[in-house]
């Protein structure tokens, strides 16, 4: 295996036309494993991860609301995990660049013999 760095670009271009930008810089052969750059306007959606999701605020103002109405407020230079299973608002207070690394748990097959299924990550990380 030939191993080589990846590099997050620190201002990579946003799509003039959309509310957010994606750039999925790897995943890994399994598409369980990926890392890349999301920006979005200011707004509000909420949010259902099935994965595991590491960020680091390059601009902006994040708040996440838990299900219970429990908010953090997180602030460009700060980093922090969104656990699989939470639920809630994601409010970009303002607009809003991240780097990103996402884990796509995957549950035990109920049949040993079924190969294990993945979530689509592409679309929970155009809407995170």
């Amino acid at each position: 295996m030939t191993i080589r760095s990846i590099r997050f670009d620190p201002s990579p271009p946003l799509h003039p036309d959309a509310a957010t930008t994606v750039h999925e810089w790897y995943q890994d052969r399994t598409g369980a494993f990926s890392a890349g750059f999301w920006a979005s306007a200011p707004s509000e959606i909420e949010v259902s991860y099935d994965e595991d999701e590491f960020c680091v605020l390059v601009e902006g103002t994040v708040e996440l609301t838990d299900a219970s109405g429990h908010t953090e407020t997180f602030h460009a230079g700060q980093s922090f995990v969104i656990p699989s299973g939470f639920k809630g608002v994601w409010k970009s207070v303002t607009a809003v660049r991240k780097f990103y690394v996402v884990h796509l748990p995957v549950a035990p097959a109920a049949d040993p013999k079924a190969a294990p299924t993945l979530p689509d990550a592409a679309a929970d990380l155009a809407g995170t």
